[in-house]
């Protein structure tokens, strides 16, 4: 959400924004919310002007009282009172207009980066960079569901009957793996200096609306009937959360947090669940990064975050690339994104593993997230978030990636003391 200064000052900047997103429908929610912004101080103003005026009025009543001069009294009673009706009144009204303003304010989008490229849609972002050779090897790359079926390792059937398309059962050596990469991806962001936190896996419905738009929170959280309560569909949700009304010491900062959570996701929209496979699912399991720290530092941490991630599936030996988001493809509350890819031999091509956000100030405007400085004064703080590892998604890269002519699949080094000391898998 943006500050409402911004568009008292500049409008224009924030209607260009608005553009640069290819949102054109919103633009008129710029005039609206200045308009009802004016209303709202006028009614303030005029409000103050009342309780100036009936202090003034009250004190005459008891000053005629004493002189008995009843009628005069009443007289002035009853321009008080006119004033109590019309105070009451404008109260009304602002609470209304400060209702519309912020229902608009949380749909304008926030202010992105300089840096972010101009686009209309993902198929317009920018590749930056590549680390690791891309291997294609010259025997066949079965599809990843074959894979763990060979390893007895998932049953898709089974879930079907039980919970619906987008579930699985994983089963065996590759649970274990699953469970590997999950405790090693938590033991390489606590040596990073991250804090390990396991945190709530529901949310009320203000935590939400502070940390994604409307669009998203409907086409991803799931409600619980009869509660203000949603499973999260990433732990940022609820680790940002965690700083809601409340007021960090700058002495303190950075807040940098590593959490694992599942996560539940509707996946509504163009993509859609698939019926045999676990790139897009409606359960899975993920270990996040979660920085909060003073505005000036906030770029250098967005750099850091997705670096971890690339060092991470590096590690394994996985091919990645990252991919800069462009201004269409980013959420509203998104100041800059950038997507880390792996490599799939099968496909040929990358396809996201994760992906690194910096928020600005949206996310702490909206919950109310604030830094006392040295000097005692207040301001935003700024939050950012990054995947390091979601399986099962990376489970797709790593078994492509590591399967060998014989059907079997490598373990990388850093993760055999997690899987028992195997070198390989079937």
């Amino acid at each position: 959400m943006l500050d409402m200064n911004l568009l008292r000052t500049n409008p224009d900047l924030v209607r260009e924004n608005i553009r640069k997103k290819f949102q054109d429908e919103k633009l008129p929610l710029v005039d609206e919310v200045i308009a009802m912004d004016r209303e709202y101080r006028d009614a303030i103003q005029r409000g103050d002007s009342l309780r100036n005026q009936r202090k003034t009025l009250s004190k005459q009543i008891g000053g005629l009282m004493a002189k008995g001069l009843t009628d005069e009294a009443e007289q002035v009673k009853a321009q008080v009172n006119a004033a109590a009706d019309e105070l009451a009144a404008l109260e009304q009204k602002e609470s209304e207009l400060q209702a519309e303003i912020r229902k608009r304010m949380l749909v304008i989008p926030n202010i992105i980066d300089p840096s972010v490229p101009i686009g209309r849609d993902d198929s317009e972002n920018v590749e930056v960079q590549r680390f690791g050779e891309p291997v294609v090897p010259d025997y066949e790359i079965p599809y990843h569901v074959d894979i763990m079926e060979r390893l007895n390792g998932i049953d898709l059937d089974s879930a079907r009957r039980t919970s619906g398309n987008g579930f699985y059962y994983l089963m065996g050596d590759v649970a274990r793996l699953h469970s590997a990469i999950l405790s090693y991806g938590r033991d390489f962001m606590i040596d990073r200096g991250f804090t390990y936190v396991i945190p709530p896996y529901m949310i009320h419905g203000d935590v939400v609306n502070g940390v994604m738009s409307f669009a998203e929170m409907e086409n991803m959280m799931y409600k619980i009937e009869g509660e203000d309560l949603y499973l999260i569909g990433t732990s940022e949700h609820s680790m940002i959360g965690k700083f809601i009304d409340s007021i960090l010491d700058e002495e303190t900062l950075p807040r940098t947090l590593t959490s694992y959570s599942p996560c539940f996701r509707k996946e509504v929209g163009a993509h859609g669940i698939e019926e045999r496979g676990v790139y897009r699912i409606h359960q899975f399991e993920k270990q996040e990064m979660i920085v909060v720290c003073k505005p000036e530092d906030s770029p250098m941490w967005f750099d850091r975050l997705w670096q971890n991630t690339v060092d991470f599936f590096r590690s394994m030996d996985i091919p990645v690339r990252t991919l800069e988001c462009c201004s269409g493809d980013l959420a509203d509350l998104k100041v800059k994104s950038l997507d880390v890819e792996a490599w799939s031999p099968r496909q040929k091509k990358y396809f996201e593993v994760g992906s690194c956000s910096n928020l600005g100030d949206a996310q702490a405007r909206r919950l109310m997230i604030r830094v006392k400085g040295k000097d005692g004064k207040k301001y935003l703080a700024h939050t950012l978030n990054n995947t390091c590892v979601a399986p099962p998604r990376m489970l797709i890269a790593f078994l492509e990636n590591n399967l060998q002519a014989d059907g079997r699949v490598r373990i990388p080094e850093v993760l055999r003391p997690y899987m028992g000391g195997k070198e390989y898998l079937g």
